[in-house]
């Protein structure tokens, strides 16, 4: 009876983790959940409102090209920080330092944001270094997704990522609706020259808010609340036979091709979502000729309802995938319905969108032809169309870019992913870079027509490439357990064989 005593092998998650590392890790895991929320709500909580706030800066005068720049500075910040803190934390193996030196410089950069009106007649300039650096610091979510993949186990990962993207989509939508819940205060006076005193209304709130935010997480991330605990590859270790962790990661090579593709494909999910939300608000003032005002309230309370309507889809996705493959979601669930959604902002209507006055240059109550000549000669946007076409992006962007996540994660192994993620977050910052430069360009000169056939286009194209590269989309995670580890005959005589074995 000794005998079998001393060769019997423990539950695997006895040999991971005891009990309390177990509580310590998801502890930290949602402090990552946090972090993810606060910086996505860090970007989107001035979606809706930093046109009107800029209009208002520069005294009337601004210009949506203004507005492509201030929005596509974040992403651009995002984009140059993103490898460089993944490797920050690849070289240091912890995450709290990067992180918590990023979420310093947010608060910093919100509260610039919060006092703008203190740098006129520059305040154009100071909303770009405001958001540049509200960028930088949102580099973070690289180290965020390389944290959680090596604190989770391959079992877990699907539930992990899953709820790191519901609280980014939360970020991203939750966002609009606090500015929009920030109406109410109002614009404010009008500015005095060098006015220096702070001021709260509704274009400054979502600066407060993100300062405050981004003071939690700070705290959060001390030693006394974020503990880091590492898991992936000690699994992969055990699972394979190794006997240290480095020999199991370089058994397990990535997938290149099948990576660079979800990358792309990410990016091509990221770019829609965005330049959904950057163009909501213009859109609506042009096609339905709505008031700044009413913008603001309405957008914010559609962008709440797809907060909800993304949070039944996320409780749904691991029920999901108990009966789908992940792949077959994330192909026709995620990009399918995302390329509906574009098709459907293309107008569809009998006439064409209400024109604003043609004194008017471009602060809502309708399209202004005086700057957007194709106003004249477009259809009209309906209403069901539209909130149908946000329905389609609200269920299929969810569901998309969480299980491009998990196959992403899946797919690299449980190798340090700082960097992989970084570049993977660096795709999501061109892409929303580039979706208010195309607001400019592309919506501006030509139209709803060209910028979301455009959109609908490449959503497509990146359907069909995964499609191509489908059976290569399969997890690279841990082996089998080894027979010598788990199926080993019963010996008394060699009791001690695995552990000498071991150690050769």
């Amino acid at each position: 009876m000794s005998c079998e005593r001393g060769n019997e092998v423990p539950p695997l998650e006895e040999e991971l983790e005891s009990a309390a590392q177990l509580r310590e890790r998801w502890r930290s895991v949602y402090v990552i959940y946090f972090t993810m929320f606060q910086m996505s709500l860090g970007f989107s909580i001035v979606l809706t409102g930093v046109w009107p706030y800029l209009d208002k800066l520069e005294g009337g005068s601004s210009s949506k090209e203004a507005l492509g720049l201030a929005v596509g500075a974040s992403p651009l910040g995002q984009l140059i920080a993103s490898p460089l803190l993944g490797l920050w934390a690849n070289r240091s193996g912890g995450a709290r330092a990067p992180i918590l030196t990023s979420l310093i410089v947010f608060v910093l950069a919100s509260l610039l944001y919060a006092n703008l009106h203190m740098a006129r007649p520059h305040a154009h300039r100071a909303m770009l270094v405001a958001r540049t650096l509200v960028g930088v610091s949102s580099a973070n979510v690289a180290v965020a997704r390389s944290y959680l993949s090596a604190a989770t186990r391959e079992s877990e990962r699907t539930r992990a990522v899953a709820g790191l993207s519901l609280a980014q989509v939360l970020g991203f939508v939750v966002g609009p609706a606090l500015q929009a819940a920030a109406a109410p205060l109002g614009p404010g006076e009008a500015y005095a020259e060098s006015e220096l005193a702070p001021r709260l209304d509704m274009y400054t709130a979502p600066g407060w808010i993100n300062a405050l935010l981004g003071t939690i997480n700070v705290v959060l991330f001390l030693p006394f609340c974020f503990k880091e605990r590492k898991i992936a590859a000690r699994e992969a270790m055990i699972a394979q036979g190794k006997d240290t962790e480095k020999e199991a990661l370089k058994a397990l090579k990535p997938d290149l091709v099948s990576s660079w593709t979800l990358v792309a494909a990410f990016f091509v999910l990221v770019f829609n979502f965005v330049l959904l939300e950057t163009l909501a608000t213009s859109l609506t003032m042009d096609q339905f000729g709505w008031s700044k005002r009413q913008a603001l309230e309405y957008m914010g309370a559609l962008m709440s309802a797809g907060a909800l309507l993304a949070c039944v889809v996320f409780a749904l996705i691991t029920p999901l995938t108990r009966f789908f493959e992940e792949r077959a979601l994330l192909l026709w669930g995620g990009f399918l319905l995302t390329g509906l959604a574009s098709m459907l902002c293309i107008p569809w209507g009998p006439s064409g969108p209400p024109l604003a006055p043609p004194e008017a240059r471009e602060a809502g109550g309708g399209c202004p032809a005086r700057t957007q000549p194709w106003c004249v000669t477009t259809r009209g946007l309906t209403l069901p169309q539209f909130f149908l076409g946000y329905t389609c992006v609200s269920i299929g962007y969810p569901l998309g870019v969480t299980l491009i996540q998990t196959i992403f994660s899946k797919v690299l192994g449980p190798r340090p992913q700082g960097v992989w993620m970084g570049v993977l977050t660096g795709a999501g910052c061109v892409a929303r870079a580039l979706g208010p430069v195309f607001v400019a360009t592309v919506y501006a000169r030509r139209g709803p027509d060209a910028t979301f056939g455009a959109t609908a286009a490449f959503t497509f194209c990146a359907l069909i490439a995964l499609r191509l590269v489908y059976a290569r989309l399969s997890p690279r995670g841990a082996a089998a357990p080894p027979v010598a580890l788990e199926l080993r005959p019963l010996n008394c005589d060699k009791a001690t064989a695995p552990t000498a074995n071991a150690e050769h």
